[in-house]
């Protein structure tokens, strides 16, 4: 068996081993890391070695931790990512460069067919229709868009919305109310089969499938990180968030946007963000908690986008592609049975 994992910000972990009788044999771990001493490669190895292939990450990560010398050094990797790499070999899991990626940028559209779109690509890729796909997403119009699970009634002040002219649009995946106005903000969506996240926590898979951004980032001069569970941050402030939906085809959505140019003030008066909230990311004002990538960078919105692409192709291949107009039909169907009804939208009110 063989499993590869790219630690997120670090370096490649490859595992090579068998299974005889339900135990690991054979087990010899390699990659671009850095290990001192040299002797320490041969413990994990041995710590691995007879290890039912079915133990979890944290199983792998606590038996080679218990068999590292005291004074030994791990650059560009830990031992969970070993366990990791483990795991997407047992399970089989894809990478990458498995896949005939298409890279989709359409013309601006409003914020809610944008959502509904994300759910229809998602089901697209579960069903077979379509391969795994980057879409960057262009809207017309501003909008709060708000978490699946959130409340309308304790995120959004819906008179200053109406104010700023800002559709209220409820996503299909979890996490947290964003404000968004075109060209002031970066949003991109990944359509792709589970199986390339094979083997990974749920928390994993978040820093592993934006690692491409943080490269993106730091080649424009923004010192990028990722920040559990959500977060891409720098040392200037939070720069984005993401959030995942799984549908039970296996297919994933994972979505993240980013702040460009955005106007705090705005900001915070459409979002009822809580004392406590700000209390719990450390900053004593929400309009210190996001810092847009125009100011670290002094970039156009178009040369970031530009570049983000550029970094995705290189590292994982892709061509340009299109929404076909199947997918734009059950999209625009979509918002007008689920996305627009009040009964989604104040599903939580």
């Amino acid at each position: 068996m063989h499993g590869e994992y790219k630690v997120p910000g670090g370096k490649l972990v490859v595992v090579d081993f068998e299974v005889d009788e339900g135990k690991i044999v054979d087990f010899r771990l390699s990659g671009d890391f850095f290990l001192e001493p040299d002797e320490a490669l041969l413990d994990i190895n041995a710590a691995v070695e007879g290890m039912n292939p079915n133990s979890t990450i944290e199983d792998f990560a606590n038996a080679i931790r218990q068999a590292l010398p005291s004074e030994v050094h791990l650059l560009g990797f830990t031992p969970d990512s070993v366990g990791v790499a483990i795991r997407r070999g047992v399970t089989g899991a894809a990478h990458w460069r498995d896949y005939d990626w298409q890279i989709v940028r359409e013309p601006a559209v409003t914020p809610m067919l944008n959502a509904a779109l994300d759910e229809v690509l998602t089901a697209a890729v579960g069903e077979g229709l379509r391969g795994p796909t980057l879409r960057i997403w262009e809207w017309n119009e501003p909008a709060v868009i708000i978490g699946s699970f959130q409340s309308v009634k304790n995120e959004v002040d819906e008179e200053a919305a109406a104010e700023h002219n800002a559709t209220l649009v409820r996503r299909i995946s979890g996490g947290g109310a964003m404000y968004m106005e075109p060209e002031a903000s970066i949003t991109y969506a990944l359509y792709i089969p589970g199986e390339l996240v094979r083997g990974m926590s749920f928390a994993d898979s978040y820093a592993y499938l934006d690692d491409w951004v943080l490269e993106a980032l730091k080649s424009l001069g923004i010192d990028a990180v990722y920040k559990p569970l959500n977060d891409i941050t720098s040392p200037l402030g939070k720069i984005g968030g993401a959030a995942q939906k799984r549908l039970g085809s296996g297919a994933i959505l994972h979505h993240v946007t980013m702040a460009y140019d955005m106007d705090p003030t705005a900001m915070t008066s459409v979002l009822r963000i809580g004392r406590e909230k700000l209390s719990d990311k450390g900053t004593a004002s929400a309009q210190k908690r996001v810092d847009p990538l125009k100011s670290q960078t002094g970039k156009t919105r178009e040369e970031i986008v530009e570049r983000m692409i550029e970094v995705f192709q290189r590292r994982h291949g892709g061509v340009m592609g299109e929404v076909t107009e199947g997918e734009w039909d059950a999209a625009e169907r979509l918002v007008e049975q689920k996305f627009s009804t009040e009964e989604w939208l104040r599903r939580v009110p």
